[in-house]
């Protein structure tokens, strides 16, 4: 056995499909070719979406699938809960440490506030747009603040810097802050950790060595290599694997129909066609 640690994390706000199927056979496989260990964790921060039977099939289609783990909500391991909603006090003290850099602001600013302040396009991720430079506070403000409180909170990020890594899949990437990227959240009021926090402390708390997703997180992993600098933590590897699209080149979604793993597998397809057959076939 090596030293490798490698992870399965979906988010139970749907049916997996064929898509995270083929991401996740990946690192599977990423993970068996290193002689090393894969983590099953489930990411359910998002209270609305997610939902307990998703996370339960989930896990039965990646057991269909043939994927095997060593540590998951289904089997005990050193460093659980495998379960991200059952994490939150573990998340606080992250929050704490970061806090204690002076790199994390409250934010009182909305989405419409942020689309409103923009003076000019920018490229937007799927999530929300750049954060305007002249809503940033001035450094002191929420020094003396000793939890997230119901606000949200943003990491200052490095206004100018190249953010660069290798992946094993994509190559040499570069992203700058400010330009891709701008300050983004850490915490949201609601109680929660953002996705950025809660994957980079998870990553860490379990040791996982590389990262194996979709390579529409790119942009994610530089916001992330920021959090593992802020916390004096060393980043694992990246490996982000290119999307599964459909005929008009549109990446699959969860509310796509008829390519989720249920539906196939109702339909008699098979776990390797799954994971190897052309979509035009698995469609029909």
């Amino acid at each position: 056995m090596s030293d490798y640690r490698g992870r399965i994390a979906p988010s139970p706000t749907g049916l997996l499909h064929v898509g995270h199927a083929r991401t996740f056979a990946q690192a599977a496989e990423r993970a068996k070719r290193a002689h090393g260990q894969l983590i099953f964790r489930i990411e359910d921060l998002d209270a609305q979406r997610c939902r307990d039977e998703f996370a339960q099939m989930s896990m039965e289609d990646c057991r269909w699938l043939g994927f095997a783990w060593s540590e998951g909500p289904d089997v005990v391991g050193p460093f659980g809960p495998y379960i991200q909603s059952q994490r939150i006090k573990y998340y606080s003290e992250i929050w704490k440490q970061l806090h204690a850099t002076g790199l994390i602001y409250p934010c009182d600013k909305s989405r419409k506030d942020v689309e409103r302040a923009l003076v000019a396009p920018h490229i937007e991720d799927e999530q929300e747009p750049i954060f305007p430079i002249e809503l940033r506070p001035d450094k002191n403000h929420g020094n003396n603040a000793t939890e997230p409180g119901n606000q949200n909170w943003r990491f200052r990020i490095p206004l100018g810097e190249e953010i660069k890594f290798h992946d094993e899949l994509q190559s040499a990437q570069s992203f700058t802050a400010g330009k891709d990227f701008g300050d983004f959240l850490i915490w949201r009021k609601d109680g929660f950790p953002s996705y950025e926090l809660a994957v980079v402390a998870d990553d860490h708390a379990m040791k996982i060595t590389e990262v194996v997703r979709g390579a529409d997180l790119l942009l994610s992993t530089a916001r992330q290599i920021l959090l593992y600098r802020a916390l004096n933590w060393t980043p694992p590897q990246w490996a982000h694997v290119p999307l599964v699209t459909d005929a008009q080149g549109q990446r699959l979604a969860k509310r796509t129909h008829g390519l989720s793993i249920q539906e196939l597998r109702e339909k008699g397809i098979t776990a390797e066609a799954v994971l190897t057959a052309p979509l035009k076939i698995l469609s029909n």
